[in-house]
């Protein structure tokens, strides 16, 4: 029996074979309109290597850019003697920046006025632009197109995880060029767009102050220390002292509430009824069962898109009584920027395993509400406190195990009091996730207004 073998070959004009790259050549597709020229980025932008030798005794901005179109921002301003790298380049503002390495991600920018004279590496590119053919800004945000993001992808190599953009290839790439008059539209539009989205993002901001302020007021307590002011000189009344060392300190310059009672799960033992560590899994690529881990708990919500399979035997074989149940509250015990993140368990989330770096808390709720108690714990007030607490702190292997948990101190109003404030709370969250939703909604509705004016869609 004979099996017939297809063959397809591509053809491409020498004159445009940039790159030997196969990859390159197939995938490097662009479906620009029409409407407007097609131009090279070399036609307007010219490699700037203004170079500068770092002296220790003075002080250089520098530089960083976020993806995605995120812009040009001073990352620091450090002394030439904590620089090691000595031989650098200099950008001026309104010149077009971009990262070698994060050029596949979208790390294209614009200089501003703040970085102007900045310091970069050779890891950063930066050049002259032709003002009288381009706005920068709309060449920045047609690197943030897909299909630009695509082409930096491909026209990235290296031997190692770090690919770097090939300069040839990036300005021999050809986009739409409309008239100047056109592009500062566009760009207009699209900006016009993003001041919509910052001012509901604004809005989010101020009404989740006023979440916190309005927890804070209704329990008559004061946070006196903010985790975030590292390196600052903190005075603290000797009344308020009640045990040595910076981190007891802090913990105890909350004030306590003058209205309600300040109680631990390890004073008050009636307060909780199980506290209890998850299991380290037995993961299965065969099995529909999953397992949450640190990343499906967020702050107040689960979040089932980053959970794992398990062995279907293995979660059989564990307690049932173990499982989540509604008003469980779930709690990361570990990591860096993890730990102390906790979220209650609505339906939906029932009947589901975690791992054994998640604590689950099953308060008494004769005692606790258990939405008043995780709101509460995810506030400054009691996330200081784990700050405070966690253990291993010279290793940087931060655990907040069940003993450390049980010290947390929170006041504890009636249960109607409870519910009040937490229900005023959630009515404010919900508040909070729909100008979150409309904010990224006008981002999104920028982006595409954008690729319609530029791309055959």
């Amino acid at each position: 029996m004979q099996t017939e073998v297809k063959i397809h070959l591509q053809f491409v004009p020498f004159s445009n074979l940039l790159n030997w790259s196969v990859q390159y050549m197939l995938e490097t597709k662009f479906s620009y309109t029409e409407k407007y020229p097609l131009v090279e980025i070399g036609s307007f932008l010219k490699r700037n290597k203004t170079g500068v030798d770092i002296e220790d005794d003075k002080e250089y901005k520098r530089v960083t850019i976020k993806i995605n179109n995120g812009g040009v921002f001073l990352r620091d301003i450090e002394k030439g003697k904590n620089i090691g790298t000595k031989k650098q380049f200099v950008v001026s503002e309104g010149q077009f920046l971009l990262s070698k390495i994060d050029a596949r991600n979208g790390a294209f920018g614009v200089v501003s006025r703040e970085v102007d004279g900045a310091v970069i590496t050779g890891n950063f590119w930066t050049f002259d632009v032709d003002y009288s053919i381009i706005n920068p800004h709309f060449l920045s945000l047609i690197t943030t197109t897909s299909e630009f993001i695509k082409f930096s992808e491909n026209a990235s190599n290296g031997t190692t995880n770090r690919h770097y953009l090939q300069e040839h290839l990036f300005l021999a790439q050809k986009i739409p060029l409309p008239p100047l008059t056109e592009q500062t539209r566009i760009v207009e539009n699209y900006n016009t767009k993003l001041k919509e989205a910052k001012v509901l993002e604004e809005q989010v901001r101020n009404l989740e102050v006023g979440i916190e302020k309005y927890l804070f007021d209704s329990l008559d307590i004061e946070v006196s220390y903010k985790p975030t002011n590292v390196g600052k000189l903190f005075f603290v009344n000797y009344v308020n002292i009640r045990k040595w060392g910076i981190n007891k300190i802090f913990e105890s310059s909350n004030q306590p509430s003058a209205k309600y009672g300040i109680y631990s799960f390890e004073k008050r033992l009636e307060l909780f009824r199980e506290i209890i560590r998850g299991k380290s899994p037995k993961y299965s690529n065969q099995s529909q069962n999953i397992i949450l881990n640190q990343k499906c708990n967020r702050w107040n919500e689960i979040d089932l898109s980053h959970t794992k399979t398990v062995d279907h035997n293995w979660l059989r074989s564990l307690n049932e009584n173990h499982f989540t149940q509604i008003g469980d509250i779930l709690i990361n015990s570990t990591g860096e920027g993890t730990i102390g993140r906790a979220s209650t368990i609505m339906e939906g989330f029932t009947n589901l395993m975690y791992d054994s770096h998640i604590l689950l808390l099953r308060v008494n709720t004769d005692f606790i509400y258990p939405d008043f108690f995780t709101l509460l714990f995810n506030s400054s007030y009691g996330q200081q406190q784990v700050n405070s607490i966690k253990s291993a702190q010279a290793t940087k292997q931060t655990e907040l195990g069940i003993g450390n948990l049980q010290k947390i101190k929170l006041p504890l109003p009636p249960l109607s009091v409870q519910n009040e404030i937490a229900n005023h709370i959630q009515e404010k969250r919900e508040q909070v996730k729909n100008l979150k939703q409309g904010a990224e909604m006008k981002r999104r509705n920028a982006i595409t207004e954008f690729e319609k004016e530029i791309l055959n869609i």
